[in-house]
């Protein structure tokens, strides 16, 4: 089966209730890491009995993960590889009398595929998801390792075709034991005036400000160098320009010197990490993604399903999700002129910028919804325990 026919597999319509349990290396916020919470509570409520395996700790997703009623095991993973851990998680899959044990990444699954093996009686079956374009695996250790805990692993599933095509393209998964299984975000309200009101009141933007914004991590990958080196002429041309950037990271003091150094410091707002993003969107008038890498990005994702227009570099799953011209405008990775000239033109045309941030909306709901990822996940278990 082709990684696009997979992606439009249907889920069966009877399925039996099964025991899940979900492996990743940390709970801190990120778009894996939400991915992981959100399907979780959605195969609770549609009847399945799910936990979440963290390596590390529960971080900050983990309360609210045990507040909706799943449990979180910590595995208080120490640096190396880490005997006790292995333990702990072969036990949690045990315990539960897990049906399947889902990891996601790499780290997560040669540990799971070490686990179980030493399980003699109901065997989980395992799977894993691929959440990026395995930038990781250029480092050859970890690249051994999990091609070697694919052997035991029953299905992969890359997060949207691009993912799933170029985990073949590499030669780790053959074509045959490899679906893709395309992201979910929850659809929020119609962003209304007052949404945007409070979003801008929470960000302590005016009300009239003309506002782009990017979420993410503060990372060499996300390029947020390359849209602050735009902002001193497109802010020549619109004088009311503010730049948002939600997340944080390692690179956060060398962007806030360069904004410095261009003098625009007074128009980039660096919030942080933040637990409220549904709240801060409806605040943007343009969504950017300048990103050198993605896989299908949740962010991205979200920014549609906030009825946001999009500016996204032409990488990975991005095209996956934007449709130039139709639901958004893309731009080729690292070219600082075709990004800027298409945040003015988004400037510029704010009925263009509704009908782009409409059709968004609309094809997420259709096509990257919550439901449809709980039902493709599904679909993808009953595959796996298939052979």
């Amino acid at each position: 089966m082709s990684a696009t026919a997979a992606a439009r597999m249907p889920a069966p319509e009877v399925m039996g209730r099964l025991s899940i349990l979900h492996v990743v290396d940390t709970l801190e916020f990120g778009g894996l890491e939400r991915v992981v919470a959100d399907i979780s509570s959605a195969q609770r409520a549609h009847g399945h009995s799910v936990s979440v395996f963290s390596l590390t700790g529960a971080g900050d997703l983990g309360p609210s993960l045990v507040d909706s009623g799943i449990p979180v095991l910590e595995g208080g993973k120490r640096r190396g590889f880490d005997l006790a851990m292995l333990s702990r998680l072969r036990r949690a899959a045990s315990g539960m009398q897990a049906d399947i044990v889902h990891t996601h990444n790499f780290v997560p699954n040669y540990y799971a595929a070490l686990a179980l093996a030493t399980i003699a009686r109901r065997r989980p079956v395992l799977v894993n998801t691929c959440h990026n374009m395995g930038s990781r695996l250029a480092g050859a250790r970890l690249r051994r390792l999990y091609r070697l805990s694919l052997a035991r692993t029953a299905r992969v599933a890359g997060v949207g075709t691009g993912v799933a095509d170029h985990l073949v393209a590499m030669g780790l998964v053959p074509r045959s034991k490899i679906d893709a299984v395309r992201n979910g975000v929850h659809m929020p309200p119609v962003p209304d005036t007052r949404a945007r009101a409070a979003g801008r009141a929470a960000l302590g933007l005016d009300g009239n400000a003309l506002v782009v914004g990017c979420v993410g991590r503060l990372v060499e990958l996300k390029n947020h160098r390359l849209l602050l080196d735009q902002v001193p002429v497109l802010a020549a041309a619109f004088p009311q320009l503010q730049v948002v950037l939600v997340g944080d990271g390692p690179m956060r003091g060398e962007l806030e010197a360069q904004a410095a150094a261009l003098g625009i410091e007074g128009r980039v707002h660096f919030t942080g990490a933040r637990s409220d993003v549904g709240e801060l969107l409806p605040a943007l008038d343009v969504f950017v993604l300048p990103s050198r890498t993605e896989g299908l990005s949740i962010a991205l994702l979200e920014a549609c399903a906030s009825a946001l227009p999009i500016v996204a570099s032409r990488v990975g799953g991005n095209p996956e999700i934007v449709r130039h011209g139709a639901t958004g405008l893309l731009f080729d990775s690292d070219c600082g002129d075709a990004l800027r000239a298409s945040l003015r033109c988004l400037f510029a045309d704010a009925p263009l910028r509704r009908a782009l941030g409409d059709a968004a909306r609309a094809w997420v709901d259709a096509n990257a919804s919550m439901p449809a990822l709980r039902a493709g996940y599904d679909a993808f278990y009953a595959q796996a325990r298939r052979g």
